[in-house]
């Protein structure tokens, strides 16, 4: 393959991974369909490619499809609550695409798995990366009259839960990790309740590997107990834990470190009253692209 064909592949790379990644909310399987794009794209013809972002972008659209189809299956008999594989991303990092952020959190590509493949795709090419109907037509196979109603019925799907992003500022996000930290270490149920809201809700997602809850968790009172009681049986196990600061998929969150290894990653939804949603995965497999 010449320079050039490499250098306009890898210029779109980042946009292919997108798509790939909010199609499939699994880092490894979006690496893998952004590879077969490009086994694609060396094996094609690309002199007569008018628009190699538009040619790449149905390519990786058409392999997502497939491959979500695939994951369904499995997912119907996943054990307990399931979550996206997490990401470790800085949306603050001008690199990144910030105006996509909000549809990088767990909680919104949670929300996508009410979409068929089909749906998926035809509401991510449109509404997140602003294709157009022609061009999201050519993606999924179908007429622009059908792309539209089956974009308008996503919509409708998705946009009553669709998550609004609360961005309090550095500052403030530490400090509400920090209290939420502080007070789990501590076992200090009065202080979790001042920095949760009422109505929060945690999950956790260790699949049929990793011991959690089987179901969510919701409201104060049982997150508190749930929260002090992990940290209880986790102190009984080992003293070797070590806790980081980072951004799953755009939102503040820790990682835990136990005895060496990656052990899980929590991400924070946050609301003007405090913590409204904890999501933790501990399933080893969706961890293992980030140890």
């Amino acid at each position: 393959m010449s320079t050039a064909a490499t250098e306009i592949f890898e210029s779109h790379r980042h946009h292919l991974f997108g798509v790939a990644y909010r199609m499939l909310s699994s880092v490894v399987e979006a690496e893998d369909a952004v590879q077969e794009t490009w086994i694609r794209w060396d094996g094609a013809d690309q002199a007569v490619i008018d628009n190699p972002r538009a040619w790449l972008t149905t390519v990786v659209s058409r392999i997502s499809v497939d491959r979500h189809r695939s994951a369904q299956k499995r997912r119907e008999s996943y054990v307990g609550p399931w979550l996206p594989e997490p990401l470790l991303v800085d949306d603050r990092d001008p690199a990144d695409q910030a105006a996509l952020a909000d549809t990088l959190s767990l909680a919104f590509l949670t929300l996508l798995e009410r979409l068929d493949p089909i749906e998926r795709a035809a509401f991510l090419l449109r509404e997140v990366f602003g294709e157009s109907y022609a061009d999201v037509a050519a993606a999924i196979d179908r007429t622009e009259p059908a792309c539209r109603q089956i974009v308008h019925r996503a919509k409708e799907r998705i946009d009553p839960d669709r998550p609004v992003r609360f961005e309090p500022g550095e500052a403030e996000e530490r400090r509400l990790v920090d209290s939420f930290l502080a007070a789990a270490i501590g076992g200090d149920i009065e202080a979790l309740h001042e920095v949760l809201c009422d109505d929060v809700v945690i999950w956790s997602d260790g699949g049929a590997a990793q011991r959690a809850a089987r179901r969510p968790i919701l409201g104060v009172e049982r997150a508190a107990v749930f929260l002090t009681g992990i940290v209880r049986r986790g102190r009984q196990l080992t003293d070797s834990v070590v806790l980081d600061h980072v951004r799953v998929n755009g939102d503040p969150g820790i990682s835990a470190v136990v005895d060496g290894s990656l052990f899980f990653v929590m991400a924070f939804e946050l609301d003007p009253a405090g913590v409204r949603a904890v999501r933790i995965v501990l399933n080893p497999e969706k961890l293992d692209h980030l140890r």
